[in-house]
């Protein structure tokens, strides 16, 4: 399953594009910023504390010929964790909890754990986790308006990531899809239903511990062990 360049791209527009402060259990009312939004995702990511979506992933090859389509669930709070759960069609769960990042596939029975900042090296997310923020790793190459909709397509500055370009779209000033042109020529394009923006999250829902007997690698795991029943 294609789900890194997905899911790391999203995750380091939501979580690195704009500083945020950590947020408690129950957020506090979103505050406006003394800094002015410069686009539309400027202005989406401004408030943002938490995300909750549906989403639904397409992955096409060079052609347009579908390749896969997946779809799960995904929960994100600002700004250093999240969580992804795929559900079809393979189930997988992608979480960050603030220090590491964990990888679950449940037909491999196997969890990869690593370093967040390890993990994240030449992703989207460290382009953006920068005190210069969005403008200083990416080029807004154009911005489209149609009725209520805005596309806004990015390039990124810097030659060693997997992508060439991202296409974020809103509709009603609320984040609807993206799309994602790697240097394979595939596309990755995700469509987001059911968004619920700055709505209480349990803490907990970003904790993860592997379930007894998958293999566990990584993070000074022997890679050969299985987990204790």
């Amino acid at each position: 399953m294609n789900v890194r360049l997905a899911f790391y791209a999203v995750v380091g527009f939501v979580l690195f594009a704009t500083h945020g402060v950590a947020v408690a259990q129950s957020p506090k009312p979103a505050t406006k910023s003394t800094v002015q939004p410069t686009n539309k995702l400027d202005e989406f990511l401004q408030s943002l504390q938490t995300l909750q979506a549906d989403f639904r992933q397409l992955l096409r090859d060079g052609q347009g010929r579908l390749i896969e389509e997946s779809q799960g669930t995904l929960a994100i709070q600002r700004p250093d964790r999240f969580r992804w759960d795929y559900r079809e069609p393979h189930e997988q769960v992608i979480v960050a909890d603030g220090k590491k990042l964990w990888l679950y596939d449940v037909d491999l029975e196997q969890v990869t754990v690593r370093p967040m900042e390890q993990s994240l090296a030449g992703t989207p997310a460290s382009l953006l986790s920068g005190g210069d923020g969005l403008n200083a790793n990416f080029t807004v190459q154009n911005t489209e308006s149609k009725g209520k909709g805005v596309v806004m397509t990015l390039k990124p500055k810097r030659d060693d990531t997997d992508f060439k370009s991202v296409r974020i779209r809103f509709i009603d000033n609320e984040l609807n899809g993206m799309e994602l042109a790697d240097k394979l020529g595939q596309t990755t394009t995700l469509e987001f239903t059911n968004v619920k923006r700055n709505a209480p999250l349990d803490i907990a829902r970003f904790n993860f511990t592997p379930p007894a007997g998958v293999d566990v690698i990584g993070s000074g795991q022997n890679s050969a062990a299985k987990k204790e029943q």
